[in-house]
Order: C-alpha cells, then structure tokens, then sequence
C-alpha cells in the first residue's frame, strides 16, 4: 500500500481547558490528534509543543504500521505535562508519511463542545 500524508504538520490554536463535566476519561476536555500510518514501517512521531513565553518541549510518540493512534495531549507527560488553560502550538515531525487531524472536546460548561480540523501539511 502506498503511504500517503506528509511528513510535517503543524497546528496553531491548542489549549486544554481545565473544567470537565461527565464521566471520565470518556468525557474529560482534551485537545488530541489522530494520526493514520498507511506505510509499512512504524510512524516515530516528534511532537513539538511551543507555548507564548518558553522554550519549546518534545514528545516521542510511536505508531505501527498501518494503524490509526488517538493521542490526547493531556496524556502527554514527559518531558512534562502540558499545560491546562494555556495557549500553544505544535509542530509533528514523522519519520514516515503521515495523515493528521486534530480536535477538541470542552466540557467544562456542563454541555458538550466539539471542533475538528485539518492541520496544515507542510511541504518540504
């Protein structure tokens, strides 16, 4: 099967917000990215997290091949746990073509709030 995607994406507009209602970890908020490796090596993903005031921290991440991988950014913990209520930004490296989409649940306010989008390929 050919490997389609790209290589790098990168996303603008993070931010975990911090109140939840509902059962967890199904209805937690969480800001996440779903990653499609349609190769046939294992996707070894760098995400770069850049926040407004401080240097940028990176996330290995491993996916096998031919697999789909939902990666909650509240999982992500080392280096360090990203931040609640805080703006950032991340920029996802593979080493493998890779097919990205990110979205956002928010259920701070008792309601359900869900968005999704394409994150920006970039072309070498």
């Amino acid at each position: 099967m050919k490997a389609y995607g790209k290589i790098d994406w990168a996303f603008a507009a993070g931010r975990i917000p911090f109140l939840t209602h509902g059962r967890e970890p199904e209805m937690t908020s969480h800001d996440k990215i779903a990653v499609l490796n349609l190769s046939g090596e294992e996707a070894v993903l760098e995400i770069c997290i850049f926040y407004e005031d401080e240097a940028p921290k990176v996330y290995e991440v491993k996916l096998r091949p031919r697999r789909l991988k939902k990666i909650r950014f509240n999982d992500l913990i080392d280096p360090e746990a990203i931040r609640m209520e805080r703006n950032f930004s991340c920029f996802v490296k593979s080493n493998v073509p890779v097919v990205i989409q990110y979205s956002r649940m928010n259920t701070g306010s008792g309601t359900n709030a869900e968005m999704t989008t394409m994150g920006y390929p970039v072309d070498e």
